[in-house]
């Protein structure tokens, strides 16, 4: 079996999932068109899928542990399939958004096992490789999905972009059985289903994105926005009443007492919002205010994102590995928001060309953030809990890009009905989306102390000893 066989299935799989995140942005408009659907919608049609990554993700990962990584994965993978087909033959909005969940579901057990599967399968320094390659798939996925969204809406229309996952599915799928080992957890170390987290943290996540969409469309002062926001912060509550008291939480609030890793999780949700949540909006003002096609704005508005993310991620990828995570992370936020700044300097008379510099710069920053992120985390908390970090990275991450989706829409929604100028709205949410990311940098460069390379992480141990149950991700 070949060597990198077990990294070429995860990433096929991770690419797949994660392009899904963005794919759809470049389609919003003729989605609306077709299916009737208000920006509020549009915004569930981004959200849905997210918030369903972001909620399950760790719960997915106590189910590998029970019943095997490889055998989760494959499942996923069905279920992510299944719902892309949804997904393309949904009549209404409220279907398509029902099976944008259903895809989250699936791409949650997906990637609940990328980082075990990549830890059982390398150490040392292979799995530093690992671990970069993987981190370049991340960016160049998430920035990569409105190029393909764009392709296929112009040219084959909005409902082959789930389409196409059907094939793309069967490759995982093969080289998941041809290369994946399966692996389980320790019975001893408890692999319960923390059904109670799971729901309260769903409940929590879904309230308040659903606050902040509302809000935006009825009123920060609405009945149903505050009582949104009361939901949420109930939810809140009963989910860390629950994680406190039970034997196997699906996230161990302990660790939030180190300081190095509550930041790096606090980092992962505004890079992920910071860098990637303001593009829908972007998107919108390339095709309806500039008059760009599908194409043109998913070029424009993301391929330079993409190439320069995976360029640099390719080529510094080792290199970053061996940097502090403090260093390489704060850096590659300052990036993405001096690259974010640089593009909220909108006029009536610009062209999409005026994206170009600062979407370079925040891909410079992807690059950095993104391949060391993981692997970061597993170094700031204890060997037995690396496992759960790592889900946690992946779960904080979607769930920034959820909320980001829903505050910048309500920024953008907000400045085009006081009559603004469309370059105006869009100056708005790129700017709020940099001083984001900057308060990120200062926030990694003066917490984390987390002084290990990234690939010197202690690896998980091999199949045949049983990993860590419960904590897969």
């Amino acid at each position: 079996m070949h060597k990198w066989s077990a990294l070429t299935a995860v990433s096929i799989g991770t690419f797949m999932l994660l392009v899904d995140v963005t794919i759809v942005t470049v389609a919003l408009p003729a989605v609306a068109r077709d299916l009737g659907a208000t920006l509020g919608g549009l915004q569930w049609v981004l959200d849905g899928y997210a918030l369903a990554l972001a909620a399950v993700l760790l719960a997915s990962g106590a189910l590998a542990d029970r019943h095997g990584r490889r055998k989760v994965y494959l499942g996923g993978t069905v279920l992510f399939a299944a719902a892309s087909l949804l997904c393309a033959v949904a009549p209404d909005a409220g279907l398509l958004i029902a099976a944008r969940f259903l895809q989250g579901l699936g791409g949650a057990a997906m990637f609940a096992t990328t980082v075990a599967i990549l830890s059982v399968a390398y150490s040392g320094k292979d799995r530093g490789v690992a671990f970069g390659v993987w981190g370049a798939v991340n960016g160049a996925a998430a920035a990569a999905g409105p190029i393909a969204g764009g392709l296929l809406t112009e040219h084959l229309g909005w409902r082959w972009i789930f389409l196409v996952n059907l094939p793309v599915s069967l490759v995982a799928i093969w080289f998941t059985l041809r290369g994946v080992t399966e692996s389980h957890g320790r019975a001893s170390t408890g692999n319960k289903l923390d059904l109670a987290g799971t729901v309260t943290f769903t409940l929590s996540a879904a309230a308040v994105t659903f606050a902040l969409i509302r809000g935006g469309d009825a009123g920060w002062a609405a009945p149903s926005t505050l009582a949104a926001f009361a939901l949420a912060a109930l939810a809140l509550v009963a989910f860390i009443a629950v994680e406190r008291r039970t034997d196997h939480p699906m996230l161990d609030l302990r660790l939030f007492a180190r300081p190095s890793f509550s930041a790096l999780m606090a980092a992962a949700v505004l890079a992920q919002a910071a860098a990637f949540a303001y593009l829908p909006f972007t998107t919108v003002w390339l095709q309806q205010f500039l008059g760009k096609g599908p194409v043109d704005a998913g070029l424009l508005g993301a391929l330079p994102m993409s190439a320069a993310a995976f360029v640099a991620a390719a080529f510094g990828g080792r290199f970053l590995q061996r940097v502090p995570p403090r260093w390489s992370i704060g850096t590659g936020l300052l990036l993405i928001g001096a690259g974010a700044l640089l593009q909220a300097r909108l006029t009536p008379a610009s062209t999409g060309a005026a994206l170009i510099p600062g979407l370079i710069v925040v891909g410079l920053g992807v690059a950095a953030v993104l391949p060391t992120m993981a692997s970061a985390a597993l170094a700031a908390v204890p060997n037995e809990r690396s496992g759960m970090a790592g889900g946690a990275v992946n779960t904080f991450r979607q769930l920034g890009f959820a909320l980001g989706v829903a505050v910048f829409g309500s920024i953008f929604a907000h400045r085009l009905a006081g009559r603004h100028a469309p370059t105006d709205a869009v100056n708005h949410v790129v700017a709020v989306a940099g001083f984001v990311a900057l308060a990120a940098a200062v926030l990694v460069l003066l917490v984390v102390r987390t002084g290990r390379p990234a690939w010197e992480a202690p690896a998980a141990p091999k199949a045949a000893e049983h990993p860590v149950v419960g904590e897969s991700v």
